[in-house]
């Protein structure tokens, strides 16, 4: 019930058994649970994609030329909408 006061979502997530215990054994090595581990990975690989994002449009910003390659790789700048930023 705490998590959906607090506004997390609930999914159903199907592993491979080897990827469990791959993922277990580096939560017991960083003091997490799996499903804390599973949230910090997700987590920081949004956050990596976020910067990355940003360094292509600061980029683009820098480089004439290089907005019309964005516009042609269907890029709108809209990809990290409600991501919370």
């Amino acid at each position: 019930m705490a998590d959906r006061e607090n506004g997390k979502k609930q999914l159903v997530l199907r592993l491979s058994p080897a990827l469990w215990r791959e993922l277990a054994a580096w939560a017991r090595d960083d003091f997490r649970s799996i499903n804390g581990q599973i949230e910090y990975l997700l987590t920081d690989c949004v956050r990596q994609r976020r910067r990355k994002l940003d360094r292509e449009r600061e980029e683009g910003r820098r480089s004439p030329a290089s907005g019309e390659a964005g516009a042609a790789a269907g890029r709108t700048g809209g990809e990290t909408e409600g991501m919370g930023r």
